[in-house]
This record gives C-alpha cells, structure tokens and sequence, in this order.
C-alpha cells in the first residue's frame, strides 16, 4: 500500500468553537482528510449548521453543546467523545473569546471571562485528551496530536490586549511543556499562531476603514485571510506527515510578523 501522510481515515478530530471560523475551517479540512470530526459549540444554532455543512463531506460528524471554561462539563463531554468514537486522535483547542480595552479600566471580570476560555478552557481540553492518549499508548496504541490555537497575539505587543495576549502567550508555553512530557507516549503537541484573519470576533475591525488603512495594509498580502486558509496546517499536524513535529509555535499570518 502507497505511503499517505495526508490521509486521515479511521482518525477521530475533536474540534473545540468548531462551529465557526478558524475552527470550522479546520474541522472541515479535517474530514475532507478522511477523519470523523466531532465539534464542540456553545450556539445550538451553529453547531447545527455546521453539522449540515461538515456532512457534506461525507465524513461521520458529530456535535456537542460545550462551555470550554466549564470544568466539568468539558471532562464530560470528553468522556462521552471517547465512548461513542472510541478513540479521540487528535484535537484542536481552538474555542476562545475576544476582550480588550484600556488597560487601566479593564474590569477584573473581563480579565477572568478571557482567562477562563482561551487558557482555562484549552488546558481543561488538552488535560483530558492527554488522558485519554496515555491510556491508549499504556494499551498498545500509541499516538496523538494536540493543537492549541494561538495568535500572532501571543508574540506582538498591542494597546488595550493585554488579556486576550496574555492568554495566547501562556498557551504557547503549555504547549511546550506538554509536548515534551507527552512524546513518550507519541504525542505531538504544538500551537498555530494566527494573524488578521475574517471571523465573528474581528467583524468590528473588518468593517473599520482606519483598521485596514493602518494595518491590514502592512500585511505584506495586503488583506484579510479565511478561515479555510488554515485548513491545511491542520490536516498537516493531525497526520503522520507531522509525526516528529512537536513543541512548535507555527505562524501563519501573511507575512504580517515579518514585515
């Protein structure tokens, strides 16, 4: 049988905010792949439509209703993931929350709000899919990839981020940290640090002509990237193609770091 690193047939995803943007586009170059796909969402009408968008593929798809920042509910929903797949091959913690403002009256609750979704949330998710791994490895079946969705965020100072960077970096070092202690059991782990890119949680700086004057005009592609422009990276580190890539922090921002 021909060598296919891309292939992902008989490879369960889980998808965290896989319901839209960045996540859905991954979610659904994930089951164009081959893999089955579960998304988890907190929008009863998103996760529906994109069930229906994601069956097209063809692929077996499935959804849950999922507050990240919820300890118990995601430790649940893992459980539950694992029983009915029985097995969870790779996952992307994507689900996360803006927030910003001047820092001196940035209101503790929005701090927390932050916190709770882009950190708490992605080390709850990656805790339990690291269980889940070990268990599997101790039985014979080694293996997993763990993909924490960063930003450009995590490594670029921005006025009135403080919350939202400071949550992104952290990710990065968790990240690193797992992917060292995890390999043993052969286990990648590693972050994708997105740019400016169109979504629900940029609709405000899309629409603000000052926004894309001053910034998006210095990315070097001179626009705005979609969300299936990261469905690549993610087939790529859901697959054998990426089985000694780990620890890494992966840019994919149209040049903007750089420039």
């Amino acid at each position: 049988m021909p060598y296919q690193p891309f292939d992902l047939g008989g490879k369960v995803a889980l998808v965290t905010g896989g319901n839209g943007g960045i996540g859905l586009g991954m979610a659904e170059a994930l089951a164009q792949a081959g893999a089955s796909v579960i998304i988890w969402g907190t929008n009863p009408a998103k996760n529906a439509a994109a069930m229906s968008s994601l069956e097209e593929t063809g692929a077996c798809i499935a959804s849950e209703i999922v507050d990240v920042s919820d300890e118990r509910a995601v430790i649940a929903a893992m459980e539950k993931a694992v029983a009915e797949f029985g097995r969870i091959d790779t996952v992307v913690a994507n689900a996360g929350v803006g927030g910003g403002g001047p820092f001196e009256a940035l209101p503790t609750e929005q701090w927390r709000k932050v916190m709770a979704v882009n950190l708490d949330g992605v080390f709850f998710t990656l805790r339990e899919a690291c269980k889940h791994m070990k268990v599997r490895a101790e039985a014979g079946d080694p293996g997993g990839s763990l993909i924490a969705i960063s930003s450009t965020s995590a490594i670029h100072g921005a006025a009135r981020n403080q919350a939202y960077g400071t949550a992104k970096g952290a990710l990065c070092s968790l990240i690193r940290a797992t992917a060292v202690e995890f390999a043993r059991y052969g286990v990648r782990a590693n972050a994708v640090l997105p740019g400016w890119t169109v979504s629900e949680m940029t609709q405000a700086a899309q629409a603000n002509e000052k926004f894309n004057r001053q910034v998006i005009s210095r990315v070097p592609f001179r626009k705005w990237m979609e969300p299936r422009d990261f469905g690549g990276i993610a087939v790529y580190l859901a697959s054998d193609a990426s089985r000694h890539h780990t620890g890494d922090s992966i840019v994919i921002d149209a040049g903007y770091t750089i420039f």
